[in-house]
């Protein structure tokens, strides 16, 4: 296919999806990614914009922030206390993603090496610091106590999230309770917290407040499952990181859990083999995807995300019809057919 015929060929719907949202929060977001580019500069420590530039440059989607957006579009916000708190919410995820690829000692990130790699873990710890506190710098100019109270909660909530992925890896006695509330903490509280501030600043009712919060909640908790079944079978280019970075990492994710309860005494065997005692063979990643495909793992996770997704597209019942809602019906959809 020549790029003239890629260029007409029809996009999947879930692009279409995203597309559609940009194009609704088009002008919001280039005050977004202004305002971003104002308040990771340091006139004293050059090295914090150039750390951040790394990562924000890397060709990140900014579903966060735009989620934020396109809530307060949805709730008809005015002014421009939306625009500074999708920039704390993105401001937040990427200080998220800097510390975590400390912990994790990861290379890549979105195709591309990583800030602690390129530099070192100290500047990376330093700069996510940095940037959690310019994402508070930006709750209080908003002058709202209660979006303050939300995203404070969600940032202390994402950390315990972190600190419970640590004590759950190599660990099969985890539980899928305990999953559940880690992956809650380490991605749903944001996608919550952004949507659920889109309202409040926009003054709606509680129940729509609720509504909002409970989209992003579920849109999280789905976003993160698929990334956690896209570990066993996503493409690596369109993933920005190997295939199998959890299971060599000794993460009990959901399509593990599965698997191990489903798995006879020989399938715990090699599941204590690779993931408690990360005693890894070259041909232990295809058979660990052999068993989660035999024991019906890959399928139920799938079936877990797009119950989640359903879950969040009812949420928005709340609210008429509109571009708005329609951007965000159409991202619950987007979630799901990363998997496709």
């Amino acid at each position: 296919m020549t790029a003239a015929e890629a260029a007409r060929a029809p996009r999947p719907a879930s692009e279409d999806a995203f597309q559609r949202l940009m194009a609704l929060c088009a002008d919001d977001l280039e005050r977004v990614n202004a305002l971003i580019a104002d308040r990771m500069a340091s006139e004293h420590a050059p090295r914090i914009p150039e750390v951040t530039r790394h990562l924000v440059e890397a060709g990140g989607k900014r579903l966060r922030p735009l989620l934020t957006l396109a809530a307060a579009r949805l709730c008809g916000c005015k002014g421009d206390a939306h625009v500074k708190l999708a920039a704390t919410v993105e401001f937040i995820h990427t200080a998220t993603l800097l510390h975590d690829d400390v912990v994790d000692e990861s290379a890549q990130r979105r195709g591309r090496p990583t800030a602690n790699l390129l530099w070192d873990n100290k500047s990376s710890v330093l700069t996510g610091d940095y940037l959690f506190a310019r994402a508070f710098q930006l709750m209080v100019e908003t002058d709202n106590l209660r979006v303050l109270g939300i995203l404070s909660d969600a940032a202390a909530t994402i950390a315990e999230g972190e600190v419970m992925q640590l004590a759950t890896a190599g660990n099969l006695a985890t539980g899928e309770a305990a999953y559940l509330r880690m992956i809650h903490g380490k991605t749903a509280a944001l996608f919550a917290a952004a949507t659920e501030v889109g309202a409040v600043i926009a003054g709606e009712p509680e129940p729509r407040i609720d509504a909002l919060r409970d989209y992003g909640r579920t849109l999280g908790m789905a976003f993160q499952i698929v990334d956690d079944l896209l570990d066993y079978g996503g493409a690596a280019a369109s993933m920005g990181k190997d295939v199998g970075d959890d299971f060599r990492e000794g993460k009990v994710t959901l399509p593990v859990l599965l698997a191990w309860e489903a798995g006879d005494a020989e399938a715990r065997a090699f599941w204590r083999r690779v993931i408690e005692k990360r005693d890894q063979r070259e041909p232990d990643l295809a058979e660990a995807l052999a068993r989660m495909t035999e024991t019906g793992a890959l399928a139920e996770t799938e079936r877990r995300a797009r119950t989640y997704c359903a879950e969040a597209r009812d949420a928005l019942a709340a609210f008429p019809p509109s571009p708005a809602r329609e951007a965000l019906d159409g991202i619950a959809e987007f979630v799901v057919a990363r998997l496709s």
